[in-house]
């Protein structure tokens, strides 16, 4: 809100955001995590995505982790990081349509590493939570994160001097090297990818450490992948709905459920607007919800040829309405846009029918519902932030960061930041989408949202939630834009959604039939949706979702936010 109020316009505001997050929220991103964003340039129709997913490292196929012994990528360790994009991507877009030098808005960033912060309550328990894996194995995280030998507590000052002088080291150089502000920025960017940070993933990444196997591997990343790795702009998927165009991330991420979903509901409903507070409603959301999900699983990814404008045309999406009915379906069912026929991973399809054929395979499993959950190995499911921006002129961003948790690997001496794990969201088998291929993206789940109307910004919104991103969103959009419930209205109705696909996270389970919803919808439908069939899990009064949104009316030029108050770590500011 100060760079706002400093005269700097949405994107300058977002990087800000976006390198505080870090330092702040260091168990839901970090510099070596990645940040997929959507903007929009005010005056400009058209909004664009910013691509800072990393891609696999050149050493990362799946040959090696099966001589390793491995059927799945690990969920924890340096195996499964793919190159940090995240850093990078910020700097992109600061270069590209900010206005502030990258001092400007790194210094509140460089602030709160140098000279602390109070530490947040869900750090400080993933802190504990993992403390025996940092003092036996993970040292050098036991180094940052045990000051004085014990876990830090909540509210305690805590200061990360390692990322504080990096940080600044990085600033200083892009200034020593550059006579303008987009020369300096990529000068920065330079340090980060070929210089001191390239340098010290590459000799960290030659030890080995204990992953989510219980054994002890070094990584196959190196400084030769940062270096050929640069952020850069995509067009995004979009799809016009109810005078509304929302756009998202291409196939290799989840965005397409979005709007597949979107789509497939307005072919079984027509101009109606589902109500998913409602036992029908409900139902046929979530029924919609499983049909697109399994067509992400068989079609979408970064490795193979995505069909998307099959998957998102009117006639697909008949064709997937058709097959919704009145009891909830328990089965996996991807479709065959333009004949195509769908092909699983062989994991996939047995996680499925392993839980099928057992439910009780996947009972202890916890429900999705927001902040992250480890183990003495480290195995995480991880979370993420989400962050909307949108200022006086009508420039917009809605940018979802996540990875390099610190629970996600070991953290690198003199960075004070852990590489990601966004590899566990490959396939080792060849030949589907989603498959592990060096150069190429995993699928993520990482899933901004824009929206416009008649060549404007009117929306950005997101969340995080791993597999759940778009099923939350999509409650959030039939409510806001659908039946025209004020953002903060829509974003505090109750939530639900399904696991009845196999997890994006390792050990990549599922949960047939599965329906989590918030109890506050009320007992009446809850024994309705369990009379259709679904396995449905009471969550909690307020439990589900962890969505933020900015809106701007473009007759009146009046800016409107909200924020999750789930958990109360989600904030709309706005003067």
């Amino acid at each position: 809100m100060s760079v706002l109020e400093a005269g700097g316009n949405a994107f300058d505001a977002a990087v800000a955001a976006g390198l505080v997050l870090q330092v702040v929220e260091p168990h839901l991103n970090g510099p070596g995590g990645e940040v997929p964003a959507i903007v929009s340039i005010a005056g400009n129709p058209r909004p664009r995505v910013l691509a800072g997913q990393g891609p696999a490292p050149a050493a990362a196929t799946a040959a090696h982790f099966e001589g390793l012994g491995f059927e799945l990528v690990p969920g924890a360790g340096l195996l499964a990081a793919t190159v940090p994009g995240a850093f990078d991507a910020w700097l992109v877009l600061l270069r590209d349509h900010g206005s502030f030098d990258l001092r400007d808005v790194a210094r509140y960033a460089i602030e709160y590493a140098g000279g602390g912060h109070p530490l947040g309550a869900r750090v400080a328990a993933t802190v504990a939570a993992v403390e025996d894996l940092f003092r036996t194995q993970w040292t050098t995280s036991a180094e940052l994160w045990l000051p004085g030998g014990s876990p830090p507590r909540a509210g305690d000052r805590f200061v990360n001097a390692a990322w504080a002088a990096a940080l600044e080291r990085l600033v200083r150089e892009g200034e020593s090297a550059g006579h303008d502000r987009e020369s300096r920025i990529d000068a920065t960017r330079r340090s980060w990818r070929e210089g001191f940070v390239a340098d010290a993933i590459d000799s960290f990444a030659r030890r080995a450490f204990q992953d989510s196997s219980g054994e002890r591997h070094p990584g196959v990343i190196t400084g030769e992948d940062l270096a050929r790795f640069a952020c850069g702009w995509e067009d995004p998927l979009v799809l016009d709905w109810h005078g509304y165009c929302v756009a998202k991330t291409g196939p290799w991420g989840q965005g397409a459920v979005l709007l597949q979903s979107l789509a497939i509901l307005d072919a079984l409903v027509g101009p109606e607007v589902p109500d998913p507070g409602t036992e029908e409603g409900a139902h046929i959301v979530a029924e919609c919800l499983k049909l697109a999900l399994a067509d992400r699983e068989a079609w979408y990814g970064d490795s193979g040829d995505v069909p998307i404008m099959a998957l998102l045309s009117s006639s697909y999406a008949g064709e997937r309405a058709r097959l919704v009915g009145e009891r909830a379906s328990l089965e996996l069912r991807p479709g065959s846009p333009d004949g195509r026929v769908p092909r699983l991973a062989r994991r996939a399809l047995a996680s499925f029918l392993a839980a099928s054929a057992s439910p009780s395979y996947v009972a202890e499993l916890p429900g999705t519902a927001g902040e992250p959950t480890v183990d003495r190995s480290g195995a995480t499911r991880g979370d993420t932030v989400h962050v909307d921006v949108v200022d006086r002129w009508g420039n917009m961003v809605s940018a979802t960061p996540s990875g390099g948790w610190l629970q996600s690997s070991p953290a690198i001496p003199g960075l004070g930041f852990c590489l990601g794990t966004r590899l566990q969201m490959t396939w080792l088998e060849q030949g589907v989408a989603s498959s592990l291929v060096p150069g190429r993206r995993p699928r993520t789940t990482l899933s901004p949202t824009l929206v416009t109307r008649d060549g404007d910004a009117v929306l950005a919104c997101g969340t995080p939630g791993g597999d759940q991103q778009d099923q939350w969103q999509l409650l959030f959009l039939l409510r806001h834009l659908g039946a025209g419930v004020a953002i903060q209205d829509a974003i505090d109705s109750p939530a639900l959604h399904t696991e009845s696909f196999p997890s994006s996270f390792h050990p990549r389970l599922a949960e047939p039939g599965s329906l989590y919803v918030e109890d506050r919808i009320g007992e009446g439908i809850l024994r309705g949706l369990e009379r259709r069939g679904h396995r449905v899990h009471r969550a909690g009064e307020w439990s589900l979702g962890r969505l933020c949104a900015v809106g701007r009316d473009p007759r009146s030029a009046v800016l409107s936010a909200g924020a999750n108050p789930r958990g109360m770590t989600g904030y709309a500011a706005g003067r």
